[in-house]
């Protein structure tokens, strides 16, 4: 029972949350670009958040040696433990029932123990079946935290894998949001997408994806929200003449110029490959 408690309690609140997510996206059922692109301002926002959040830590490279840890039951390092455990606790709640969201180990998901939820059928079936978060994994630990957090070890290795985890799922669901950008962008021109469908060209597709004023413009936004959210807040005017920031901005702008964007587009395009099967 000692044992059991704490598992019921965890997973009675991943419960709560999941179903608090499913009844918003049901709030938004009807997915239009004006919609979708709202959304996507709003995740920009947890994003900034959880890079702050990471960035608290140093390192830590403990946490991704494998060599380090001897976890009883499980061959991989501490940050694979923690995300194949609380995906495996949030599948049983039925987060992945949800369209928006993509595990990173999706082999090693158990079943809902919760009744399914009646989502709006907004894409494709073969939507399903797109999950790039092998790259955005890749991307993250090799590309990205190298430039965000300090080099050091201060031991705090659970708290540094569940701040990964939370990043990551961020920024997995805001790429895997492309399905939903490409299929509201079908649904306003279908005329224009389908011959370059049917014709396989991917290259044409992202050419007609690409708004690069667009790009542009959340690139910016996200550098500033960066800099807004992520500055030290002081109660003396002298605090003001001075700012110190949580993290360099810059990494925010370079984390969707170089990752997130492209990745984005990616997915868009493999979706509509999909949209006429």
């Amino acid at each position: 029972m000692m044992i059991r408690f704490p598992f019921l309690v965890v997973l009675v609140l991943v419960i709560s949350t999941v179903r608090y997510r499913m009844a918003k996206a049901e709030s938004n059922d009807v997915y239009t670009l004006e919609s979708v692109r709202e959304d996507l301002v709003k995740q920009e926002d947890t994003i900034v958040f959880g890079l702050i959040d990471r960035a608290r830590f140093p390192m830590n490279y403990h946490t991704y040696d494998e060599n380090y840890w001897k976890i009883p039951g499980f061959c991989g390092s501490l940050v694979e433990c923690v995300v194949q455990n609380t995906e495996a606790i949030q599948a049983m709640a039925g987060r992945y029932q949800n369209p928006e969201e993509n595990a990173f180990f999706p082999e090693h998901l158990p079943s809902p123990i919760v009744p399914s939820y009646p989502f709006t059928q907004i894409l494709h079936p073969g939507a399903a079946s797109i999950n790039i978060n092998k790259s955005i994994w890749k991307n993250y630990f090799d590309e990205l935290l190298p430039i965000l957090v300090a080099s050091g070890d201060d031991g705090n290795y659970a708290q540094t894998a569940a701040s990964d985890l939370s990043l990551l799922q961020a920024i997995s669901r805001r790429i895997h949001y492309g399905k939903f950008v490409a299929e509201a962008k079908f649904r306003e021109s279908p005329q224009d997408y389908e011959p370059l469908i049917r014709a396989k060209d991917t290259e044409g597709l992202m050419k007609l994806l690409t708004f690069e004023s667009v790009q542009e413009m959340v690139i910016k936004r996200v550098e500033k929200k960066a800099m807004v959210f992520g500055q030290e807040v002081g109660l003396n005017s002298d605090d003001e003449k001075e700012v110190k920031r949580k993290f360099d901005p810059s990494v925010a702008s370079s984390l969707y110029q170089k990752w997130i964007i492209p990745l984005t587009k990616e997915v868009e395009v493999e979706y509509l490959l999909r949209r006429l099967d």
